[in-house]
């Protein structure tokens, strides 16, 4: 069994094309995503750019941050992190927590002092500092089993466990101070010159301040000094007695060697005037970092979090419509959507939030002269983080780097709005071009069934054509082949009237000749005198070959159409064709009169001499017949451009004004009834013009003279060079 495909289900189908729009739209969608980040990535990179430039040739910025040393020490050389509020002072540490991953830990391998006899491993220290306003923060959490104060009644200072701290001032002085406490609480460093074990009298410094806490497990040290009195170097370290009753030293465990000079580390505290700077362009959409040499930080400005690098905010959603249509799409699409969407995610994990030093392939290619930029995922893969870093400049030598970074989020959110007010749209397109289709398809598909139901109503089951179909007035393709359905029942009806006289009017034609046949043969069946049977003979056979006349007349067009199929065409004067024809005429119509007009010029046509003369032959034929006596039958030959035209006309009896188009079918005749019983009048005669007509690729016309005084042929054939 075949299945039947309906129009309406094609329509759906070839409708369902339209579904490529979301996927046309989301290809373009995605490309001008890649364009805006790479906009993003130049605009990013230009950000840098004007950083480092505001940057440039200023030395200032690098000379207080130890950014000439060739190389920099983790420990010996120390950084001081940008504290987000003040250190209350009190030995707990517990102001410290959100720092806690910045604190590094010294022992044994980082002793500057070991007695003979003593193991470096008794005493070990974690510690930080930490810059806020205009202090200087320090934090010690100090491991040591036995823990020795100083006496209450000791004039020296160095007899105990303590604090040394050693720093180039401002003016690059190297100067030394000691934190010996004689109890737990609040204290000041005493400031030391020459040498420790010397010192019995040293006076206070009341600007290092701090408080010292005995634990369970050693001690706290909290302290503060203001930034003024230090200069690009500090160093710390932790003095350790072997006890109360031999208050010899043991070991030093610290930063570096705080009695000498040359020893002690750089100190990195983040610069303000960089600060200021950078905090300028804190609307760039981006967070900003300046790095020395060794890519240690030494400002930074913005939050990452914030840094969507377009928006300043992100596109929030469009508030709840209540309307049914927005109604209907937050409902059924929306959470759809929101399901294939990626939205941007503000509680990724950013590993360099609290970094004092960045490490990367971007930074060292900038730290090189070459600005760089590059995308790196964050580590649980939420959000896409562009990087740009540019170098700064001083005397020509790269004394550090600008990094700028901005999330994708700004254009994430813009693109997931640009979709769903893609979609949204697309949404309605395609329901709304759906319906519409379908409608349209229902109006097809109903036209062409009331079509097919009409003309199915118009033929009975005998074939006869009962009922004409009802004209469309649509102008398209099915009003079209309506009409065109009208006028091929209007033909078939003909037709079959046609056929339905073709009976009568053979019968009429036959009666004639039989009837004669059979009277002749009846009277020599009743054996008549040899004189008058001789004359029964001749009309029995005159009878004979007006029956052999209208055979031969029927079977005419039939050879005609069959040898038309193997002549070729060849290149004809009309004009000597139609004027020796005429010629011929007047020899064998005696009695008609004959008009010819001929042009001067040749007219050619590409044509068979015999079959034109044929046609000429039924014309005149019929001219003469219907002419009227005394009339001459005219033939008038001519060109119009590139066709030739012959017409002839009689006149006599008009044509009537339904027949003008069905005298070229075969066995179709207006010939009135007449008592030329001799003559079989089958209506072939045009039939045959009209062949040869279409074999020759010319028109042939019949119609009545304008003046209303005859008859006139008209046979159009295209005229060649």
């Amino acid at each position: 069994m075949r299945w039947r495909l309906g129009l309406i289900p094609k329509v759906l189908a070839v409708s369902s094309f339209m579904l490529l729009l979301p996927v046309i739209g989301y290809q373009f969608i995605e490309e001008m995503e890649s364009y805006l980040q790479q906009g993003q990535e130049r605009t990013l990179l230009g950000t840098a750019q004007a950083l480092a430039t505001a940057l440039h040739e200023r030395p200032e910025l690098f000379d207080r941050n130890a950014g000439f040393l060739e190389q920099v020490k983790q420990g010996r050389d120390l950084y001081a992190h940008t504290l987000t509020r003040p250190i209350q002072l009190d030995g707990f540490l517990n102001d410290w927590d959100e720092q806690r991953q910045h604190f590094l830990r010294y022992d044994g391998n980082d002793a500057v002092f070991v007695k003979s006899n003593q193991s470096a491993h008794g005493l070990s220290f974690e510690h930080m500092i930490g810059k806020y306003q205009g202090y200087l923060y320090a934090a010690f959490e100090v491991r040591d089993s036995n823990p020795v104060l100083r006496s209450r009644n000791s004039i020296r200072i160095d007899r105990n466990d303590l604090l040394l701290i050693a720093l180039e001032s401002p003016e690059g002085e190297f100067q030394r101070y000691a934190v010996s406490v004689t109890r737990d609480g609040w204290f000041n460093g005493y400031r030391v010159e020459g040498r420790l074990r010397d010192s019995h009298s040293l006076p206070v410094e009341r600007r290092i301040e701090g408080q010292w806490l005995t634990t369970d497990k050693g001690y706290n040290i909290e302290l503060r000094l203001p930034l003024s009195m230090l200069g690009s170097k500090l160093a710390f370290a932790i003095q350790d007695v072997v006890s109360a009753d031999n208050p010899q030293v043991a070991r030093i465990i610290g930063t570096a060697n705080p009695h000498r000079a040359d020893q002690i580390g750089s100190v990195l505290v983040p610069s303000p005037e960089i600060d200021r700077i950078i905090k300028g362009m804190q609307h760039s959409q981006a967070r900003l970092w300046v790095v020395d040499r060794h890519q240690r930080v030494l400002a930074r400005s913005g939050d990452i979090y914030q840094s969507d690098g377009v928006w300043a905010q992100n596109p929030q959603r469009q508030p709840k419509s209540d309307d049914f249509w927005s109604s209907v799409y937050q409902r059924w699409l929306e959470p759809r959507l929101d399901t294939w969407l990626t939205r941007p995610s503000q509680d990724f994990v950013d590993t360099l939030n609290d970094t004092t030093q960045l490490d990367s392939n971007d930074i060292t290619k900038a730290l090189q002269g070459l600005p760089q930029s590059s995308w790196r995922l964050t580590p649980d893969n939420k959000a896409t983080i562009l990087t740009a870093t540019h170098p700064i400049y001083v005397d020509g030598q790269v004394m550090g780097a600008v990094v700028a970074e901005a999330t994708t989020n700004g254009i994430r959110s813009l693109r997931n709005t640009a979709m769903q007010n893609l979609f949204k749209m697309l949404a309605w397109v395609i329901l709304l071009g759906l319906v519409m289709l379908l409608f349209f398809a229902g109006g097809l598909s109903w036209r062409i069934r009331r079509l097919r139901n009409q003309t199915e109503a118009a033929i009975d089951d005998n074939g006869r054509v009962t009922t004409q179909l009802e004209l469309s007035k649509r102008q398209d393709e099915i009003g079209d082949l309506s009409r065109s359905f009208s006028q091929v029942l209007e033909r078939l009806a003909q037709h079959n009237q046609y056929l339905e006289q073709l009976a009568s009017r053979l019968s009429h034609e036959l009666r004639t000749p039989v009837a004669v046949v059979r009277s002749s043969l009846e009277n020599l069946s009743s054996g008549l005198e040899p004189e008058r049977q001789a004359k029964v003979i001749d009309r029995a056979q005159e009878g004979i070959t007006r029956l052999n006349r209208i055979l031969a007349s029927m079977t005419e067009a039939s050879r005609l159409e069959q040898s038309l199929q193997s002549m070729e065409l060849e290149p004809i004067a009309l004009n000597d064709l139609v004027e020796g024809y005429c010629q011929g005429y007047r020899m064998a119509y005696p009695n008609q009169n004959f008009e010819l007009v001929l042009p001067k010029a040749k007219v050619m046509v590409q044509g068979q001499p015999e079959y034109l003369g044929q046609l000429l032959d039924k014309l005149i034929a019929n001219a003469c017949e219907f002419s009227e006596a005394g009339k001459p039958v005219v033939i008038e030959l001519a060109r119009l451009g590139d066709t030739a035209k012959l017409v002839v006309s009689n006149s006599g009896p008009l044509l009537p004004d339904t027949m003008s188009e069905e005298l070229f079918s075969s066995m179709v005749s207006v010939r009135a009834k007449t008592g030329e019983a001799d003559k079989p009048h089958l209506g072939l005669g045009l039939y045959i013009v009209q062949l040869i007509s279409d074999y020759h690729k010319g028109r042939v016309s019949i119609a009545n003279r304008k003046d209303g005084s005859g008859v006139e042929v008209s046979l159009l054939l295209p005229a060649s060079a």
